[in-house]
């Protein structure tokens, strides 16, 4: 078998030039905006533009796409504060569409493709893509047709992000590098900032703490927010370098060393303990899934690592705020976050299982204002009739990664399997299914499962890959 290893160099090139023209132009359209105090008018041109942007990559550079949309669930929430701070508080903000409209321009994949899906391999995406049009469509009758809508875009937009990569396979190699890349940088970034928060509390982010309210995201003022840097809140912050993390593992360029360092921080500085577990959860998975020299590999890295990130994590002003989250995994007693789960369930478990067609996409206002647990979303909003389709759909994915024999060789394909694990293995705990943790769970258990099928064509057809 010819296997594909991820090449170690990720030299920073402007090709296509028609392609970075259109991405270059909407960042210094958006930059103008708001340097020119004039980002009242991003509320609407911002998602537009994005999405004109994401439809012409699509169908011409269709490797960038994939890049440009993960870059937009990095930073929009981020443009959205500085919007805000300029042009007053609106919520929802129209901005926030952005990641989703863009990320449901795979769905043309699906639609090309549904036909010839099943006879490849297609059909856990298949089986959780009618449940939630199910649950859809009851949420048009239960709910108003903008909240079903809305919150379609949430669960619809990660099977189609999944199934994009499911169906390309034959690009895996290009797909692979750009994941690996964007992560990469992703992971800089987004730490980066997310240290920078803690340590400065910017205006545009105590703004948004004070006009959302959520004390659970710490004070506006330096060294008390917990981190959530450009994103919406700690729990996708923390999924997203959680999946940078274990990818970093994959990857052997200058710059891994230093992401991880700021990446681990921030992490710790998120205070995600869920997300942590999932971390936990797909380290073990990718490291006893390896061939014993690239365990020796991961080892290595993971005591680097630790030799920088922890005399960092334990010195002030990072000290306060880390230590205390981690001792909490022992002592739950006055643990307020662990408490409002178990009463969340306790109230709400047997309303959600007692749901038998559902209330419908839109319709979960009964289960509180943040619900933090995939189960009782899935449940209540899916019913019975949709909840058992839907997760039939995962758990066939999650069965068919762990066969795989390829991510013994692969790191990148053993990394993508751990994320998906990790992920879900959260669902009791977060919303793992849907929004930004969905489209991790389902894009890299669609390129896990487009890795599998990229090793066995070469298997297959070894004469074509001489």
């Amino acid at each position: 078998m010819a296997n594909f290893i991820p090449k170690k160099s990720f030299h920073i090139s402007l090709q296509p030039a028609q392609a970075w023209t259109a991405i270059l132009g909407l960042v210094l359209f958006t930059a103008l905006c708001i340097l020119a105090h004039a980002g009242g008018i991003l509320r609407f041109i911002f998602p537009a533009a994005s999405f004109l942007v994401g439809l012409f990559l699509y169908f011409r550079y269709p490797i960038l796409y994939i890049g440009f949309t993960w870059w937009l669930w990095f930073l929009t929430p981020w443009v959205r504060r500085l919007v805000d701070l300029q042009s007053g508080w609106v919520d929802p903000s129209p901005i926030l569409l952005a990641p989703p409209v863009v990320t449901l321009i795979s769905f043309v994949s699906f639609l090309r493709y549904f036909p010839q899906a099943y006879y490849q391999g297609g059909l856990p995406f298949i089986i959780s893509f009618l449940a939630v049009t199910y649950a859809f469509f009851v949420g048009l009758i239960k709910t108003s047709p903008t909240s079903a809508m809305l919150a379609c875009l949430n669960w619809l937009t990660p099977i189609a992000f999944g199934f994009h990569f499911f169906i390309n396979w034959r690009l895996y190699p290009q797909i692979c590098q750009n994941i690996q890349r964007t992560f990469l940088w992703g992971v800089l970034v987004t730490g980066s900032y997310g240290i920078w928060q803690y340590l400065v509390a910017p205006e545009w982010d105590k703004f948004w703490l004070i006009n959302t309210g959520a004390a659970s995201f710490g004070t506006p003022e330096p060294l008390g927010i917990r981190v959530f840097s450009t994103m919406n809140s700690p729990q996708p912050f923390g999924v997203v370098i959680m999946a940078g993390l274990l990818i970093l593992f994959s990857g052997k360029t200058a710059l891994n060393f230093a992401s991880a360092a700021v990446g681990y921080l921030s992490f710790l500085l998120s205070s995600a303990r869920a997300v942590w577990l999932g971390w936990v959860v797909g380290l073990v998975l990718l490291t006893s899934s390896l061939k014993p020299k690239l365990q020796m590999r991961l080892i290595i890295s993971i005591l680097v690592i630790v030799i920088i990130v922890i005399p960092l994590a334990n010195v002030e002003p990072f000290s306060t705020v880390i230590a205390p989250r981690i001792e909490s995994f022992s002592n739950t007693d006055n643990d307020v976050s662990y408490n409002e789960r178990a009463e969340r369930y306790e109230t709400f478990l047997g309303l959600a299982l007692s749901q038998i067609i559902g209330g419908g996409l839109g319709g979960n206002a009964a289960l509180g204002p943040n619900i933090d647990s995939g189960i009782l979303d899935i449940f209540y909003s899916f019913g019975w009739f949709g909840a058992l389709p839907y997760l039939t759909g995962i758990i066939l994915l999650i069965f068919s990664l762990l066969q795989y024999p390829e991510v013994r060789f692969d790191p990148f394909m053993s990394a993508a399997r751990a994320i998906s694990i990790g992920v879900f293995a959260q669902i009791g705990l977060n919303g793992a299914t849907a929004g930004l943790f969905g489209v991790i769970l389902w894009g890299f258990m669609g390129i896990t499962v487009a890795a599998h099928k990229y090793y066995l064509h070469q298997k297959n057809n070894p004469i074509q890959n001489l």
